[in-house]
């Protein structure tokens, strides 16, 4: 008996870097870095429609056997969506490679139930940090409830809104990859510093706006 060849990953838990680092990982097995671009789709499920995610998954690889579509937020997908990577799931025998993320798995829920005996389940542990570059992270996967989570632990444990604005900059900055946000980002950054310098606003509200800001930026 042939064995079957794993074509999808359910990634769960709320270590973002761990997650970022085996997706690497993944994909280092099938194409080069610079064919990235070519052979990856990554799409957040609040913002994704079938047809995109089926258009994606009938391009071909490009000089790779191959390609690899990442879903974040996996569990928000819209039902019609569901039902299709459920299909997709128990069928697939083709090119494309499916990585469904989520922060938490509830093996009671319906749509977890139908995929978990078609994938491969990798688990992650809990973030243990709480710092501005965790704060970073979930700002730049778009995650605002995760944002604003860590936001509001930040200032709890007393941390000073000008050190959680310099660490947000200085996280991007460090950041040697391709960012068309950078602009924008910078930008807010500089609105939000000018806000509490002026107490044009309180503070805990000017950095609850910017989080929402930098999470909504297309």
């Amino acid at each position: 008996m042939v064995k079957k060849e794993i074509s999808v990953f359910l990634f769960t838990g709320t270590d973002h870097a761990a997650k970022d680092a085996k997706l690497k990982e993944l994909k280092r097995q099938f194409f080069n870095e610079q064919l990235d671009q070519f052979n990856s789709d990554l799409f957040y499920a609040k913002e994704l429609f079938l047809q995109d995610l089926q258009e994606k998954i009938l391009s071909l690889p490009l000089n790779s056997k191959k390609r690899i579509i990442t879903i974040r937020s996996a569990n928000l997908l819209k039902p019609v969506i569901k039902e299709f990577v459920i299909d997709f799931v128990k069928n697939n025998t083709g090119q494309t490679i499916l990585v469904l993320d989520m922060d938490s798995c509830d093996k009671r829920d319906g749509f977890v139930k139908d995929i978990l005996p078609y994938v491969k389940l990798v688990s992650f542990q809990e973030e243990e940090q709480i710092n501005t570059f965790t704060l970073s992270r979930q700002i730049e996967l778009k995650r605002m409830d995760g944002a604003l989570k860590i936001l509001g632990k930040l200032l709890e444990d007393g941390e000073k809104p000008e050190r959680i604005l310099g660490g947000l900059r200085y996280a991007w900055e460090r950041n040697t990859a391709a960012i068309p946000e950078r602009k924008k980002r910078l930008k807010l950054l500089l609105s939000c510093d000018l806000d509490l310098k002026t107490s044009r606003m309180k503070t805990a509200f000017a950095l609850e706006k910017l989080v929402v800001s930098l999470c909504s930026l297309r």
